[in-house]
């Protein structure tokens, strides 16, 4: 298959690109797109042979739920039995918007699309091109990230390219994401509504709105031995992952540099090469090594954004090893080591202290469980 790659201008999409684009997902085709946390590989979501085409093209698990992206509230009940008041408030405050809510499904929502479960998981994204583009398609793409499960995931059309080119139809690059982080996600089919994953929207952002909001325990080490089905993306399998080796180190700031200089130079008398992620107030002590500057920790933002993007620079230069910061921050922390330490397989040692980088800011209702090492 050969893919048709087009650029757009973000905020004011070619009409005639969109067309053809959602003409595509008409037809069961599979199209990449922007959305302001990543780009997302869309297709058909009430179409099961599209869904299908989706879960081949990643080489991901069938069982593992898809988003629905939707454009318009007043799509929403044809896919959904009912929607709580709760999750109608969330959704004036956070629609469009980095947030993903779970219900219960109608018929019409095919089991391919809902990884088999009575439930979907439904968004309304803030992106100009990914709005037209469902609109265009017909109100409804399930959409899961554009990359090969477990990889990192894509926020520049690049990535895209990367790993499904010749395996989709159409991407449509408009530039780098904003968040770069996937979506919070919470369910909202128990009366106490639910965190299944963290993201942009914190715990603080949430309980703002709707009051208590409980934890799923497979964030907190509910699921240690990987044996619960997922309620939605990214709950369960080994996620955001690099080529190399990823360590995770944490203890305070002072420990966590002397510890990462002590394993690089342990990996590199082994033969290894090394590349190390860091923050602006560090990463100038790593020098002699491969160091990919993710921002400062006062801007979490900017952390967030250029997590997944140094990750896949790092499978760009071949490194063997990455040794990685920890990044607990105010806001987005939770989601940041979240995605890290999933992409780590949750290896993390631990450096001496326990001061702005240690254990005592891990937050239990953001990152997952994580095993600690001593050593290597």
């Amino acid at each position: 298959m050969k893919t048709e790659y087009v650029r757009l201008d973000p905020q004011h999409p070619d009409p005639e690109v969109i067309r053809r684009a959602g003409d595509i997902l008409k037809n069961g085709g599979l199209v990449a797109f922007p959305t302001e946390t990543v780009y997302g590989l869309g297709g058909d979501a009430l179409n099961v042979e599209a869904s299908g085409r989706i879960y081949a093209a990643k080489g991901r698990p069938s069982n593992n739920p898809l988003i629905v992206h939707i454009a318009d509230m007043e799509h929403l009940p044809t896919i959904v039995t009912e929607i709580p008041e709760k999750a109608f408030a969330l959704a004036n405050v956070w629609w469009p918007g980095p947030l993903t809510m779970v219900f219960n499904k109608r018929d019409i929502v095919p089991d391919t699309t809902s990884g088999g479960l009575s439930t979907v998981a439904v968004r309304m994204p803030n992106h100009p091109v990914a709005l037209e583009l469902i609109r265009a398609a017909g109100g409804y793409i399930a959409a899961p990230s554009a990359n090969t499960s477990g990889r990192p995931s894509p926020t520049l059309a690049e990535h895209v390219r990367e790993d499904l080119d010749g395996k989709i139809d159409m991407i449509l690059d408009a530039g780098e994401v904003r968040i770069g982080l996937e979506s919070t996600i919470v369910d909202f089919t128990d009366e106490v509504p639910m965190l299944l994953r963290p993201g942009y929207i914190n715990m603080e952002k949430l309980e703002e709105v709707l009051g208590e909001v409980l934890v799923d325990p497979a964030l907190s080490g509910g699921n240690a031995d990987g044996n619960m089905r997922p309620k939605a993306p990214g709950m369960m399998y080994r996620h955001y992952a690099p080529k190399a080796e990823l360590t995770i180190v944490e203890g305070d700031e002072a420990a966590v540099v002397e510890k990462i200089l002590e394993l690089a130079a342990n990996a590199r008398k082994a033969g290894k090469t090394v590349g190390i992620l860091a923050a602006d107030e560090t990463a100038g002590a790593y020098s002699d090594y491969r160091v990919r500057d993710i921002g400062s920790r006062r801007t979490d933002k900017e952390i967030a954004r250029g997590l997944f993007k140094a990750l896949r620079e790092f499978d760009r230069d071949g490194v063997d090893v990455i040794l990685s910061e920890s990044f607990e921050t105010p806001r987005m922390g939770g989601a940041i080591m979240n995605r890290l330490l999933k992409a780590a397989g949750n290896r993390v040692i631990s450096a001496r202290g326990d001061g702005p980088f240690g254990p005592k800011n891990f937050d239990p209702k953001g990152p997952s469980p994580r095993a600690v090492y001593n050593e290597p």
